[in-house]
């Protein structure tokens, strides 16, 4: 028996699987979001945080949305001690460790929940090459090299990274509707923040959606990140990550047989949709997201990348993995 077919063995019977959560970064709450919902919260300890906005959303929600998911999350461990601490006394996690290495052989899998993608490889590396199922938050990676290293990963299932946009409830009637759209014509998103943090929503949130693929990506001149890419169905789709603005996460389909806004305000069912989906993949019940799929949300937060920065168009055959 593999390592994988114990966990996925251990996940049926009454064991919760043990979750180590790693990491936090600025302006990022998901270790708190995340370590909530997969084993519930402390009210108190919640109010304590630091994170008043998460700690609001929890309390509108039942108490059947938390737990039940067949995971525990038993370690963590984040680059700010106080920070751990916090967390712990939040979400009920009894270990916490002085470094990520030492959840290694006292957990089954692990979160990586910080979204500086510049230090996802270092994080996750460990734990990948000793064989333990990882999730990395949003977005993996934008340099391509890396990409590459990780693709098999990817492929194999033992990593997933996706953005919670891609399981948005109110994204639910495009996806299940997509035909009665007809031709599309135009596809467009905006969100606030940056393209390195924040387009990775975008271009989950669409791809979850669309089933047009992209052949290229241009830049498009404007004050802040706007790409513009042809689709394989020959729509247009635009992404604007608009920078220090107002809550934004808007999602628009054009099409000749419909026409559709769709604002995102619901982040806890995001957030629980991908959660069970990571525990379902632990159990051996398929991936979280097709990895191609993964991979291909990737790959063109890459070309939007190099197309903001060389000014040129690039072809989607140009970040292959």
């Amino acid at each position: 028996m593999t390592d994988r077919e114990g966990r996925a063995q251990a996940a049926v019977g009454r064991t919760p699987l043990k979750v180590g959560m790693i990491g936090v970064s600025e302006g990022n709450g998901h270790p708190f979001s995340f370590s909530a919902i997969i084993n519930g919260y402390s009210d108190e300890g919640m109010a304590r945080s630091g994170w008043d906005g998460i700690h609001a959303y929890l309390r509108q929600r039942d108490v059947t949305e938390f737990g039940g998911l067949g995971m525990r999350v038993t370690h963590a461990w984040t680059q700010e001690p106080d920070t751990t601490q916090r967390l712990a006394a939040a979400c009920g996690i009894d270990e916490v460790v002085g470094a990520p290495a030492e959840m290694l052989g006292h957990v089954d899998a692990v979160v990586i929940a910080r979204d500086d993608h510049e230090n996802h490889a270092e994080l996750a590396m460990p734990f990948l090459d000793a064989g333990l199922p990882v999730f990395v938050d949003k977005p993996l990676t934008l340099d391509l090299d890396e990409l590459r290293t990780f693709a098999p990963y990817l492929r194999s299932g033992q990593l997933t990274s996706c953005s919670g946009m891609r399981f948005a409830k109110e994204l639910d009637a495009p996806r299940a509707e997509w035909p009665a759209y007809g031709t599309v014509r135009l596809v467009r998103g905006a969100i606030l923040n940056d393209w390195a943090r924040y387009g990775v929503h975008l271009v989950d949130g669409i791809f979850g959606v669309t089933r047009a693929r992209p052949v290229n990506v241009r830049a498009l001149p404007s004050p802040h990140a706007s790409v513009a890419a042809e689709m394989d169905d020959g729509s247009l789709l635009q992404l604007d990550a608009l920078g220090d603005v107002g809550r934004c996460f808007r999602f628009e389909f054009y099409g000749t047989g419909r026409i559709s806004a769709h604002e995102v305000t619901d982040n806890f069912s995001m957030f629980r949709r991908l959660m069970h989906r990571f525990a379902r993949s632990l159990r051996g019940e398929g991936p979280v997201v097709d990895p191609e799929d993964a991979l291909r949300s990737l790959r063109f937060l890459v070309a939007g990348r190099l197309a903001m920065e060389n000014g040129e168009q690039v072809s989607m055959e140009d970040v292959r993995v």
